[in-house]
């Protein structure tokens, strides 16, 4: 097979990669010249855990191509992929979709095989795809163009692992022509026997939006139920474990922290929000978790000026990890863009490090300092804040920590630490939900 994506961004990369894995021919557009010309090089613009491989030898084995040219890339294509941006639309939270209309646009009037599917990989709210039609109907009413949704669940830092072993695969369509040639297409996972939900355009795109805001809603719940161990003398961890053993519950993101971020949580849970209002029925408990989730962050900010007396002016912060999450270098939505301004403008002096701190140091504020290395970032800190658990900094030995430090106060907002540990070595450990 031969498929086209649209689309050089995270969805677009991870998925033309691991497409050419499976050994169908795969050309990558992007409207980026020089995006696709650092591809050709080998040069992957994102940080995903194997897929700088993945990229470079199907490159090599001639599968993965990218181009610029819609019309060279769309040559002899059974499928063609949008994997292009969905933000949230400024100042109202519903998604921005002129990115996925102009490219479907541009798909058919490039067209020339009768019979291609055009498939929407990006997030999308439900009834895009009916507008997708519209669109495909109206510039070339002289071809069939079935249009389908395959939305994407690959977790960041873990994305190879899900395109390749995923827990389901999810196809939207309208006739039997668009779901034959998925099914070709996903031939590799039929044959390890991965759950494939077929389903209509419009229960497709809802599928997603719906898991991502109960993932979301199940990490501020155990949020708030962290915040309410504390008051009472209890321990958020053995709460969590006690409800994950429930097999109708799991347990999974039911880890406390200082807030859900990142490119799917937020936008989604806003556009998935806008959009129940906009069809008449608002739902109250998305609209509640966006909310909760934050003020989580600001109130994380304000549990390390607590810990410091209440004054941080002239205080020395060491934070270590700025990503919204491990094995990614992705700052969309980050508990850090809340809570490091936070500090700054109460007049604490920020030293941060972070693995992968390439997006990081143009979107943070300029008056942060950052580090080479862990313990540079601590060294002669009134306070060490943990807000990324890379594995490097779970690893740290508590009594580097209290040597390299001038204060003692450790805030670990992800409870990757033994708080026992922390004390016996004369620091005083603030995490959350713990005892």
């Amino acid at each position: 097979m031969r498929i086209a994506v649209l689309g050089a961004g995270y969805v677009g990369l991870v998925s033309g990669a691991c497409f050419a894995e499976f050994g169908v021919n795969v050309t990558i557009v992007d409207t980026d010249p020089a995006k696709v010309e650092a591809l050709r090089r080998g040069i992957i613009p994102i940080y995903e855990p194997g897929l700088e491989r993945l990229v470079t030898e199907n490159h090599a084995d001639g599968r993965l191509a990218f181009t610029t040219d819609l019309d060279e890339a769309m040559q002899g294509a059974d499928c063609v992929f949008l994997a292009v941006g969905t933000p949230s639309r400024r100042g109202d939270g519903h998604a921005d979709l002129q990115y996925v209309y102009a490219a479907a646009e541009g798909v058919a009037r490039a067209a020339k095989k009768d019979g291609l599917v055009l498939v929407t990989k990006s997030t999308v709210p439900v009834g895009t795809g009916r507008k997708i039609q519209e669109i495909v109907r109206r510039v070339r009413p002289d071809l069939t163009i079935h249009v389908a949704s395959n939305p994407e669940f690959l977790r960041e830092g873990n994305a190879i692992t899900d395109f390749m072993r995923p827990d389901r695969v999810v196809l939207g369509a309208d006739d039997e022509a668009a779901f034959a040639t998925l099914r070709r297409l996903y031939r590799p996972l039929y044959l390890i026997e991965t759950p494939i939900v077929a389903a209509s355009l419009e229960t497709a795109e809802l599928i997603k939006y719906s898991a991502n805001a109960f993932l979301a809603t199940k990490i501020t719940f155990i949020n708030e139920i962290a915040d309410l161990c504390e008051k009472v003398g209890a321990d958020v961890h053995d709460v969590a474990r006690g409800m994950g053993l429930d097999g109708r519950i799991g347990r999974k993101f039911l880890h406390p922290g200082p807030g859900y971020g990142g490119s799917c949580f937020p936008k989604d849970t806003l556009a998935l929000a806008m959009t129940a209002r906009d069809a008449g029925s608002p739902m109250k408990l998305v609209e509640t978790t966006i909310a909760v989730n934050e003020a989580r962050k600001e109130a994380m900010a304000e549990r390390v000026i607590a810990a410091l007396g209440g004054d941080v002016r002239g205080k020395a912060i060491g934070v270590l990890g700025v990503t919204f999450k491990p094995e990614t270098d992705d700052m969309r939505d980050a508990p850090s863009l809340v809570i490091l301004p936070r500090l700054l403008a109460a007049g604490a002096r920020i030293t941060a490090h972070d693995p992968q701190l390439g997006q990081a140091r143009q979107m943070l504020p300029a008056e942060i300092a950052f580090a080479a290395s862990p313990l540079e970032a601590i060294q002669g800190a009134d306070a060490v804040v943990l807000l990324t658990e890379w594995n490097e900094y779970r690893s740290m030995a508590p009594e580097k920590l209290r040597q390299a430090m001038q204060g003692d106060a450790v805030l670990d907002l992800r409870n990757a630490w033994d708080p026992e540990a922390m004390r016996e070595a004369g620091l005083r450990y603030f995490g959350v939900g713990r005892r």
